[in-house]
């Protein structure tokens, strides 16, 4: 009976090193593919319609043509503040924010210009 020895491509060493059956056979740790299904759907609407197919109902209830109506009600009142006080705190806080931040660049500019007295 003769011994049969499995060799694989060792990336350290550079060199051709000893290793069992399956590591000669799937280098680098490629497996191949067990299972063959597809798998589960993660989307709202499947990208294949086949005529056994089941109707998903992910999303619930459509709302677009309700926010379409609301949002384009002419009520004088700016589309980024229609939905009250918590559009109302968002604007003010990014505003704030945008504010605080030129102000502190005009100061950090301001101070990078001036010579460093010794």
């Amino acid at each position: 009976m003769r011994a049969v020895m499995y060799y694989k491509f060792s990336g350290f060493t550079q060199k051709l090193a000893g290793a069992w059956a399956s590591d000669a056979y799937s280098p680098q740790g490629l497996r191949p593919v067990v299972s063959t299904e597809a798998p589960p759907i993660i989307f709202a609407t499947p990208t294949k319609l086949s005529s056994s197919s089941i109707a998903y109902d992910y999303a619930g209830k459509n709302t677009v043509p309700e926010l379409q109506k609301f949002f384009q009600k002419s009520d004088g009142v700016p589309i980024h503040l229609k939905r009250g006080l918590p559009d109302q705190m968002l604007y003010r806080t990014t505003m704030a924010l945008t504010l605080g931040g030129t102000v502190y660049c005009l100061i950090a500019l301001y101070m990078a210009s001036q010579p460093r007295n010794k």
